[in-house]
């Protein structure tokens, strides 16, 4: 509802100051009235409410957390988000109808948005640690993890169906009709402008469609999932496009490792699994990366022939030349060099360690392309590699090798 703030000094009584939903106060108490402002509590109730001067009118009651203090109130008005009627698991989903006052309580001047697409089990989760320790920020571990600067959205939460769902229409969730888009694109665009959503929660544990939850704007968010690029609605409002594109024979390895240890699932699912999904990839997620400002390409190596096991990698970073950042390179930029590191610097045993830069073409677009194949044997030496890197955007010298130690 819609919180006012009325009272005057003379109620400085109050332990605790409420402003839209965020709490700046040492204690969590309203102590003349008893009434306890946590994540185990409401003072939301069916009647309108008067507490010291607060006007309180009951709307939606969320579950937000603002500097590590959790609190359960009712928040600025909602209004049915556009899509919310396409499945009857997503007529709760909401927009905010005003910008949220989180905005002004961070600093927020507007929210970047991040879109990073990848198949399932191809280093998604991996690829967010590493911006999340670039940042240096702190996120919760909540289905959608939010923290002070960064928020992280799965975009499977706006699968239209549940998981039996799904069987019984006899589609993946990879298929375009597996997908609200209209409502993910209105709430993508919505925290962008700044308001508050009320969005669905796919459980994967379940394979069922949870009710929805509070997210608030902030400085940093990333959409994660198979479809941050498909839809223009969606693609339109990302700052920054990343794909993340896993070949097959790393792909079986990496989903194999990851299901069978994290998720409990067997080997003859896993692959069944995989097999399954191939059509759909081809036409639904792989196309994406022709639109990516940033392309990791993860291939097996070329310093090993016959790699059956994939322990060394080649990984290449295709960044569009039409896309605005500055694209890292070694040496020179808009040179081709082919570099072999070893030697008196670089600790290398087998297979060695190669890199490659330059100019290409991807899709009939122009990119910069940076390669690197093998594996650097004492990670402390990467500040070597590193400091012949360019316009890698390091706060200072080494951060990268600190990252990666």
């Amino acid at each position: 509802g819609k919180l006012e703030r009325k009272y005057t000094q003379k109620n400085d009584r109050m332990a605790a100051f409420v402003s839209g939903g965020v709490v700046g106060s040492k204690s969590s108490y309203l102590k003349n009235d008893g009434l306890c402002l946590s994540g185990r509590s409401s003072f939301v109730s069916s009647q309108s409410t008067r507490v010291y001067g607060l006007n309180i009118v009951p709307s939606v009651e969320r579950k937000s957390s603002v500097s590590g203090m959790s609190m359960s109130v009712s928040t600025e008005k909602f209004v049915e988000a556009p899509g919310a009627k396409n499945s009857k698991h997503h007529v709760d989903s909401k927009i905010g109808a005003e910008v949220s006052p989180v905005m002004a309580a961070k600093g927020i001047t507007r929210p970047v948005i991040i879109g990073v697409a990848a198949d399932s089990g191809c280093g998604k989760s991996t690829f967010l640690r590493r911006v999340q320790n670039i940042f240096g920020a702190e996120i919760s571990k909540a289905h959608t993890p939010q923290g002070d600067f960064l928020t992280v959205i799965c975009l499977d939460d706006y699968h239209l169906q549940d998981r039996v769902g799904r069987r019984e229409a006899k589609v993946t969730a990879l298929d375009e009709k597996a997908n609200n888009f209209e409502l993910m694109a209105a709430q993508v665009q919505a925290l962008k402008e700044g308001k508050a959503i009320m969005k669905p929660i796919y459980n994967h544990e379940t394979g069922e469609i949870d009710p929805p939850e509070l997210i608030e704007p902030n400085h940093l968010i990333v959409i994660e999932g198979l479809h941050p690029m498909y839809d223009s609605g969606v693609a339109d409002a990302l700052d920054l496009s990343v794909y993340l594109d896993v070949s097959d024979e790393v792909k079986l390895s990496w989903k194999v490792q990851r299901d069978m240890a994290e998720r409990g699932h067997t080997l003859e699912n896993i692959l069944a699994s995989i097999e399954s999904r191939k059509p759909d990839f081809a036409q639904f997620v792989d196309p994406q990366k022709q639109k990516a400002d940033i392309v990791l390409n993860i291939l097996p190596t070329k310093l090993v022939p016959d790699d059956k096991e994939n322990k060394f990698l080649r990984v290449q970073m295709i960044q569009r030349e039409s896309a605005g950042f500055e694209k890292v390179s070694i040496f020179d930029e808009g040179s081709t060099i082919d570099w072999v590191p070893c030697g008196r610097k670089l600790t290398c045993s087998y297979p060695g360690i190669k890199f490659h830069y330059g100019p290409d073409s991807y899709y009939g677009e122009e990119v910069s392309l940076l390669e690197m194949d093998g594996v650097v044997d004492k990670l402390d030496e990467m500040i070597y590699i590193e400091s012949h890197l360019n316009n890698t955007s390091t706060k200072f010298y080494g951060e990268m090798t600190q990252q990666l130690l």
